[in-house]
């Protein structure tokens, strides 16, 4: 797909970055040691199965917590048009798209930048089913949790980093939730659908990107997600999907998918050279899994990271949520010695289709919220 730029400007569209990076807000530690009584705004119902919250998204956007916040969307958000009309091959045509659909003129939608570190398991729940575990790594940032139930394509719960997003010529807070909402749905990082396929994007610190050139569509690193999440039952079908399209990962950013279904399969889709390979793997970081010329690429301490879940994996073949909460806080930020935070922890039960999130390392209290 190649258009002009006419009404958007993304000031270093980075769909890597779509998913972190923000600056750290002195006020955010304050808030960490209590639940949010907003909470109850968005249809707190009952106490879930780890100790958490259990929330009921609206309409409107809700704060759970200073940085955490919650919205529900229902209907058409234009995802089947954007895909038949070629998809886009970069961040700008992606918000090309959305402003050509949504705007109503005066402001311009903008795009920021940031690398992220993330880590992923999946394991058989104690109680059946399977469990899929996910860490966001980056500095404090403004998370919006998306409940979604599309006119086509399956319900799901997903997460986006809304610092990524701005709008000039206006805040984006001053939008209508609604707005805000479809424009974050064409940027998660994480989610799981009502089939209870579970995806996550993990950077991979390496000098190379995917910039895929055949005659298929486009597809950037989070429309990919939405597309995964909207249309893929289990892990067979959301490869299969990936290979429909050629990929394109913003602003030079190398990174992977970690993949996880109902059934227990589990793996990561990474691309070396431009060509999809599929790994089985029940935990991922940030740095290669295939075998080959780039095994092993990546940070030290995502080295560190894998071993410590894949030590604990090694010890347990089944997990309860609270174990994997505790596997989640055994390799969060707050064990290294470096300046960033683990902004959420999620626990995805693909059994009860359940999502319980922990904000910035307070793995005491959580949200709970189910795909419907």
């Amino acid at each position: 797909m190649k258009k002009k730029i006419l009404t958007v400007l993304l000031c270093s569209a980075v769909l890597a970055g779509i998913l972190s990076g923000c600056g750290r807000n002195s006020q955010a530690e304050s808030s960490e040691t209590k639940n949010s009584d907003t909470a109850k705004n968005s249809g707190q119902e009952s106490e879930a199965s780890l100790g958490g919250i259990r929330i009921t998204p609206t309409e409107e956007i809700q704060e759970l917590k200073d940085g955490l916040s919650v919205v529900r969307y229902e209907g058409s958000y234009g995802f089947t048009e954007f895909l038949e009309q070629g998809g886009a091959a970069d961040d700008v045509e992606v918000a090309e798209y959305l402003m050509e659909n949504i705007s109503s003129g005066g402001w311009k939608l903008l795009f920021g930048e940031n690398p992220f570190g993330c880590s992923t398991l999946s394991v058989a729940g104690e109680d059946g089913g399977y469990l899929f575990g996910r860490n966001f790594d980056w500095n404090t940032c403004d998370g919006l949790i998306v409940s979604a139930r599309p006119e086509e394509g399956y319900a799901s719960v997903s997460t986006v980093n809304r610092d990524f997003i701005s709008a000039s010529g206006v805040e984006l807070s001053r939008l209508p939730d609604n707005i805000q909402a479809m424009i974050a749905l064409y940027a998660p990082l994480d989610g799981m659908n009502e089939q209870g396929l579970a995806v996550s994007v993990n950077m991979i610190q390496d000098s190379v990107s995917i910039s895929q050139n055949t005659d298929k569509p486009d597809i950037t690193t989070t429309t990919a997600v939405r597309l995964l999440l909207d249309r893929a039952a289990d892990v067979e079908e959301a490869v299969e999907l990936l290979g429909q399209y050629d990929l394109h990962a913003s602003m030079g950013m190398m990174i992977h998918f970690a993949l996880a279904d109902a059934q227990g399969n589990s793996v990561v889709v990474e691309y070396i050279n431009n060509e999809m390979s599929v790994v089985e793997t029940p935990a991922v970081t940030n740095f290669y899994l295939t075998e080959g010329e780039k095994y092993g690429i990546g940070t030290r301490q995502s080295h560190e990271r894998y071993d410590i879940l894949m030590e604990r994996l090694t010890d347990q073949e089944t997990m309860t949520e609270t174990e994997v909460r505790n596997a989640l806080d055994s390799v969060s930020k707050d064990n290294f010695d470096e300046f960033e935070s683990t902004e959420w922890s999620i626990v995805m039960n693909q059994e009860t289709k359940e999502l319980t999130y922990f904000h910035r390392e307070n793995y005491e209290n959580g949200y709970t919220i189910a795909v419907e």
